[in-house]
Formats: C-alpha cells, structure tokens, sequence
C-alpha cells in the first residue's frame, strides 16, 4: 500500500501504527506525562501513543494542544509522526515546533492499528512494510 498526501512538517521515520476514526484533543486528551489517552469514551482511551505513528481524522480541542504536542516530543512521551485526514493549525502548530513529522490529505481508513508504516513526510508519501 502506497499512500499521497500533502507534508505538513517534514521528515521520515517508520513505525507501527495507532489508528483511530476520532478526533484528537491533544489538551485535556492526553496526558503529556505519560503518552496516554485519557479523553472519557475515547476508542483509544487508556493507550499509549509514545513511539507510534498515530493515525486520526484530525484534530480538536484548545489551541494549548500545540505545545502538549511539543512537551510530549521534548520528555520523550509522544508520537513518531502524525498522519491525518484533514490536518487543522492546532496540530499542524504543535508538529512545526517539535519537529514531528506529518501528513494530511491521507485516506486514514486505509490504514490498520499494528501496521508498520514508513513515512517520508517531505515527499508526503505513507507505506506499509
């Protein structure tokens, strides 16, 4: 599989996927401590997304969601890379100043939790291996 998208932040990395179909509140949402998701009733409530290519339609929530992004990326806690449907200037925002890579304009439902993804961000590119 082989999937084009628009670079948000560049960069490449792989990793193995964390995919949800529900926004993401990055403030309140999850905990920058830890890397875990703690919205109430949230399908990955109680996972961790540290070390993972994680996988949404996009983002909600305060824009205080752009620096726990960056306090996640700084301690070690948060994501590989971000993948998104329709990438909002909350995330976009947290990505730029924590040098996070991702993309949008991804059809997330191709995707699968457990793949493991290679990501190209400069070139907007998405493979499983």
């Amino acid at each position: 599989m082989k999937l084009t998208g628009r670079r948000i932040f560049k960069g490449k990395t792989e990793g193995e996927a964390l995919v949800t179909s529900q926004s993401i509140s990055f403030y309140g949402g999850v905990d920058p401590d830890t890397g875990t998701v703690v919205e109430k009733g949230h399908e990955l409530e109680g996972q961790s997304i540290t070390d993972k290519v994680l996988v949404f339609p996009s983002g909600k929530g305060s824009t205080v969601g752009s620096y726990v992004i960056y306090q996640m990326a700084k301690t070690g806690t948060g994501p590989k890379a971000l993948i998104l449907k329709d990438c909002e200037a909350i995330v976009a925002v947290g990505c730029i100043i924590s040098d996070l890579p991702c993309i949008d304009q991804i059809d997330v439902e191709k995707i699968e939790t457990g793949m493991n993804l290679s990501l190209d961000a400069e070139n907007g590119i998405v493979e499983s291996k």
